[in-house]
């Protein structure tokens, strides 16, 4: 059997394989909820064999939307909605998994096929906050939180933890990437405060710490929690991959089960370098060096790049995006490549096995 058609096991979740779905923000939900959109989307990512599919970046609190179209589950009615979805993606032989989000400064913003910028207040836009009053671009000045501000945000992830569960969600993720609220904190070029939320490495992860305590201390013992982390702001004097290890390693005591590594997202003046499998080694040097089961991501596309990943020992699953939405069915055509007993697997629907290769 490949590595990448081999189950995997965080505590009492198994994986049925490591192909799995990244979080994509849909830009599709109304007042925070959930639409027959988010169902057939993610259904049909479960239904083509993946291992893991995970809801998009959900708000915590309105203003942690990315946009006034993004998905949010600080509401009741909103976890209640999330139930026939996370109840279909189970059903399709994928654990269903949630990521929880704040937009922090890059809150408000608009579609991505809309024109670009952000959204005012008179047109349903809202206020963003942010560690330190320094905008992303040419976006709002953000509020500095102060630490009140900062109790609220971290009862929120707490709080959408607990509705997560209660909608059946199987795995949480935290988002503290791409630029987003806790990323802010993390990375010195966005977190100027002097407070213990500021500083050194230790007072610009406590946001990140608390918030992993909080969803943790609500989050069943037997169920993973992952934590999503940009190894570098690809600039300058910003966050590196050197501060990402060495706060995997504190995520690791802290009961958190696996880092998702990616890059990228804090600034606009970001020099990417991009190519297949770019973030692969971000990955490695997590895994190494903070002794912390990992996730890849970022162009990797083909079946036998995703095997190599896992078998060089470079990551322990693989996180796919833009592929998955090429084509649904990649880990059931991966599958078939890599030379799987397609029988043996059972990843192929009932309905759908006439289509079986070969």
């Amino acid at each position: 059997m490949s590595v990448l058609f081999s189950p995997l096991t965080l505590r009492g979740t198994t994986f049925r394989n490591r192909a799995w779905v990244s979080p994509m923000c849909q830009y599709s939900s109304t007042e925070g909820r959930p639409s027959d959109w988010h169902l057939v989307h993610l259904g049909s990512l479960a239904r083509g064999g993946a291992g893991l599919v995970v809801q998009e970046a959900t708000a915590v609190t309105p203003d942690g939307r990315i946009s006034p179209w993004d998905a949010g589950i600080w509401t009741d009615q909103q976890a209640e909605d999330y139930a026939r979805i996370a109840e279909f993606v189970k059903g399709q032989g994928a654990v269903s998994g949630i990521q929880l989000a704040h937009a922090g400064r890059k809150g408000s913003s608009r579609r991505p096929w809309d024109e670009r910028g952000w959204v005012p207040e008179s047109e349903g836009g809202y206020p963003t906050v942010a560690p330190s009053a320094v905008p992303f671009g040419q976006a709002p000045v953000p509020a500095e939180l102060d630490e009140a501000g900062i109790r609220t945000v971290v009862e929120a992830f707490a709080a959408a933890a607990r509705r997560s569960l209660a909608a059946g969600f199987e795995v949480v993720e935290i988002h503290a990437a791409h630029g987003y609220l806790i990323h802010e904190f993390l990375s010195p070029l966005s977190n100027l405060r002097t407070d213990g939320y500021g500083g050194d490495l230790a007072g610009r992860s406590r946001l990140l710490v608390e918030v992993v305590r909080a969803v943790r201390g609500v989050w069943p013992d037997d169920r993973p929690v992952l934590v999503r982390l940009s190894a570098t702001d690809w600039v300058p004097g910003g966050w590196d991959v050197g501060e990402t290890v060495e706060v995997a390693r504190v995520l690791a005591g802290e009961g958190v089960d696996l880092v998702d590594v990616s890059s990228g997202g804090l600034s606009p003046d970001q020099k990417i370098d991009l190519g297949p499998g770019y973030q692969v080694p971000f990955a490695r040097a997590v895994r190494e060096g903070a002794g912390l089961p990992v996730a890849a991501v970022g162009l990797i596309t083909e079946p036998a790049q995703a095997e190599a990943v896992l078998a060089e020992g470079s990551a322990d699953a693989v996180v796919m995006a833009r592929e998955m939405l090429r084509n649904p069915h990649w880990p059931l055509l991966a599958a078939a490549e890599l030379g799987e007993d397609l029988d043996a697997l059972e990843l192929w629907p009932p309905q759908y096995r006439r289509a079986v290769p070969g």
